[in-house]
C-alpha cells in the first residue's frame, strides 16, 4: 500500500514537472526591432512569437500622413493650407489633448506656435531671423484659443494661423505603437521613439525597465550620450525635453528651439533638461515642453499643484554647475544617480 502511494506521489511530481517546463517553454522570447521614423530612431523591444516591424512601421506611416508637417499631404499639412476636410481620429485625439493641455498650462505649451517655430528657424519652414516687428505680427495670429476643432474640422479665427505638434507628436506615436502592442495582446514591452518611451510589464530579465536620462551637454550631432540618472519604472510614458541638441548661435548668443508662446521668443530659463512621467507618453510630451517653457519656480508650482505628474529637471546653477530637482513622486523611480 506504502509503495502504491509512493508511486502515485511520483507520478504526480513529474506530471507537475512536466506542466511547468511545458508553461515556461510556451512563453515567447522578447524581440527587439530598431528603424528610422520621423527623422529619429525607433527601439522597440516586445515579448511575442513573429516579426511586428511591418505592421508597426505601416501603423506609424498612417500617423506621419496625419500630423507630419514635412509631409505635404498629411492632414495637418492640409489644415495649415486652409483645406476644407474632416479630420482623422489621430489628428483629432493629439488636437484635444493638446488643447487640453494648453488650458492647464495657461498657453506655456500651444500647437498654434508654428509662425513662430518657422520664424526662429525651428520649424517646417525656413523663416529669416524676426525683429520684435514681425514677432509682435506673428503672436497676432498665435493662442490656442483662435482655434478650434467642430463636427472633425478645424476652425480658425485667422487664416494665417498654423499648427505644428512637433512637441507632442512624437510621445503620441509611441502611445499610438503601444496601444498596438496592447491590441496584440503583449504585456511586457517598451516602446522607444527618439527618447519617447512607453514601459509595460516587465523586461526580458522579469524586472523593471531601466532608462537613463542623459546628461544636457550640447551636443547637436547627439554624439554624447553620458548619463545623469537611471529610473526603473513600468506602465507609464516617458518624455524628456531640452535645450542642447536643437540650437544655433547667431551674433554669439545662443537660440535653442524651445519658443515660449506667449512671448514668441525662445526661453532663456535655467532648466536645461526636462523629464516628465505621466499615464501616456503624449501627455508627459507635452508637458515636458511647457514646463520648459514655465522655467524652474513656474514649473515648481504646477508639479506640487498636480501630484499625478512627476517631473525631473537638470538645471543650471550660479556657477553653470548641474543642478536638479525633482517631485517626491519621482524618488521611487530613481536607482542610481551617476
Amino acid at each position: 500500500m506504502k509503495t502504491k502511494k509512493s508511486f502515485i506521489w511520483l507520478a504526480f511530481l513529474i506530471l507537475a514537472t512536466i506542466w511547468i517546463l511545458t508553461r515556461r517553454n510556451q512563453q515567447s522570447d522578447y524581440n527587439s526591432i530598431t528603424g528610422l521614423v520621423f527623422g529619429t530612431v525607433y527601439h522597440i523591444t516586445y515579448q511575442y512569437e513573429g516579426d511586428l516591424k511591418p505592421e508597426i512601421e505601416a501603423e506609424l506611416k498612417r500617423f506621419d500622413f496625419s500630423l507630419s508637417p514635412f509631409n505635404d499631404s498629411s492632414v495637418i499639412s492640409r489644415v495649415n493650407h486652409n483645406e476644407e476636410l474632416v479630420t482623422d481620429t489621430f489628428f483629432q485625439k493629439c488636437f484635444n489633448r493638446s488643447m487640453e493641455i494648453s488650458r492647464e498650462t495657461k498657453g506655456a505649451f500651444d500647437i498654434t506656435i508654428a509662425p513662430l517655430a518657422n520664424a526662429w528657424g525651428f520649424g517646417f519652414k525656413k523663416g529669416t531671423f524676426p525683429d520684435s516687428l514681425m514677432i509682435d505680427s506673428l503672436l497676432q495670429i498665435t493662442g490656442y484659443e483662435k482655434v478650434k476643432l467642430v463636427d472633425g474640422k478645424v476652425v480658425k479665427d485667422d487664416s494665417r494661423i498654423m499648427l505644428s505638434c512637433s512637441a507632442v507628436a512624437k510621445g503620441y506615436s509611441v502611445d499610438v505603437v503601444a496601444h498596438f502592442l496592447d491590441r496584440k495582446g503583449i504585456k511586457n514591452y517598451m516602446v522607444d521613439i527618439g527618447g519617447e518611451v512607453v514601459v509595460k510589464g516587465k523586461n526580458p530579465k522579469d524586472g523593471l525597465w531601466r532608462i537613463g536620462i542623459n546628461k544636457p551637454i550640447d551636443d547637436s550631432l547627439s554624439r554624447q550620450q553620458d548619463i545623469q540618472t537611471i529610473m526603473e519604472l513600468t506602465d507609464v510614458g516617458l518624455a524628456t525635453s531640452g535645450n542642447y541638441r536643437n540650437y544655433y548661435y547667431k551674433d554669439g548668443k545662443k537660440y535653442a528651439h524651445t519658443i515660449d508662446p506667449r512671448t514668441g521668443y525662445p526661453v532663456q530659463h535655467s532648466i536645461l533638461s526636462s523629464t516628465v512621467i505621466a499615464k501616456d507618453c503624449m501627455t508627459a510630451d507635452a508637458l515636458a515642453t511647457a514646463f520648459m517653457v514655465m522655467g524652474l519656480e513656474e514649473a515648481e508650482k504646477f508639479c506640487k499643484a498636480d501630484p499625478r505628474i512627476d517631473a525631473y529637471f537638470i538645471y543650471s546653477g550660479k556657477d553653470g554647475e548641474f543642478k536638479t530637482y525633482f517631485t517626491e513622486g519621482m524618488k521611487k523611480y530613481i536607482k542610481e544617480t551617476k
